[in-house]
């Protein structure tokens, strides 16, 4: 049984296959558009794909979907960096945070992960959350997952109680400057003493090269005003419209360990970084090397000269920031010194 959904942008087919999935099939009305990815085959039933074309368009919809269902994707991510850092029979019977969870694909594959455990994500934006709460439902999950709306970008929802671990997943990025300095503190206060935050996949705002808004390198070392000019004139990603603070709010700045731990040192509960021993790691330039699952040569080189770089300075250069960090009590006075 073939279904075609039309859109304005492009055409949709949707392949019912005799193992039961759909193979979609995406042909753009214009083939200048950026599609990034034209085909994948989906578990995920014909009203589920409607609804994310709906709120997502053509250019993502294969993309939304693999997120969830690609095990080299969203999940290899989680994986690593969670359990990396902290035991898979830890997350049992406890209380997860998804700060941020879009249209609930990391909030999923944490439900698939932690089948014992409570979580909450929460989203801004309606229409994502609508996307959210149609996949919790597809999957059972409306028992043990509720997804709420913040009421706007400086608060949280009310009475949302404490956590043993909150997860930002590639979220933090996307805060504006001032935002981070008074929504990190109010997350932060949610988690229980002893809780962990974890800050995965944000890009690391001192790498050679922003990868997450204009794959321009050296940017991330320009003034703002001299970072806005270059990214206008030189970068291929479709910027042309944006004013700086809409650049910012895509993520052109990424973040720092040190911009991460001088706001929370500011709080009464102090953080510290806890260093990945976990799943054959020793620090988190294995955890970076592990979970990709191409190990190409430049990859390797890198790999090898960052842990060189390491060694002789202490210093982690990664293009993402994968953080676990461990809320102490009140009166502990340890921090972190990995930078």
């Amino acid at each position: 049984m073939i279904t075609i959904l039309k859109h304005n942008e492009a055409t949709v087919t949707v392949e019912e296959l005799p193992s039961g999935k759909n193979r979609i099939i995406i042909e753009p009305l214009n083939q200048n558009s950026f599609i990034r990815c034209k085909t994948w085959e989906t578990v995920y039933p014909l009203n589920l794909i409607e609804k994310i074309l709906t709120i997502k368009g053509p250019n993502w919809l294969c993309d939304e979907i693999m997120r969830d269902e690609s095990p080299d994707y969203v999940q290899d991510s989680l994986k690593y960096n969670l359990l990396g850092h902290v035991s898979g029979i830890s997350f049992s019977n406890k209380k997860i945070l998804d700060f941020g969870c879009g249209s609930g694909s990391s909030t999923m594959i944490l439900g698939r992960m932690f089948p014992h455990t409570e979580i909450v994500g929460i989203e801004l934006d309606d229409n994502l959350l609508s996307v959210a709460r149609q996949r919790s439902t597809y999957y059972g999950f409306d028992n043990r997952i509720k997804l709420l709306k913040s009421p706007d970008a400086d608060n949280l929802p009310k009475d949302l109680g404490k956590f043993d671990y909150v997860v930002l997943h590639a979220v933090f990025e996307h805060f504006l400057p001032g935002e981070r300095k008074m929504l990190l503190p109010k997350i932060w206060n949610l988690l229980y003493p002893e809780g962990v935050l974890f800050i995965e996949e944000t890009p690391y705002r001192y790498f050679p090269i922003e990868l997450h808004t204009t794959r321009l390198p050296i940017i991330n070392y320009l003034p703002n005003k001299i970072a806005f000019y270059f990214a206008k004139k030189f970068s291929k990603s479709n910027i042309a419209n944006d004013s700086w603070n809409s650049l910012l709010r895509k993520g052109i700045r990424g973040g720092s360990v040190r911009e991460i731990l001088g706001i929370l040192n500011k709080c009464k509960e102090k953080p510290f970084l806890l260093k990945p021993s976990l799943l054959g790691a020793t620090d988190r330039i294995d955890l970076w090397y592990m979970r990709s699952r191409k190990s190409s040569f430049i990859k390797k080189m890198y790999f090898l000269l960052t842990k060189l770089l390491k060694m002789t300075t202490g210093f982690i250069f990664l293009p993402d920031l994968s953080l676990a960090i461990k809320k102490l009590p009140e009166k502990t006075a340890m921090r972190s010194s990995e930078i």
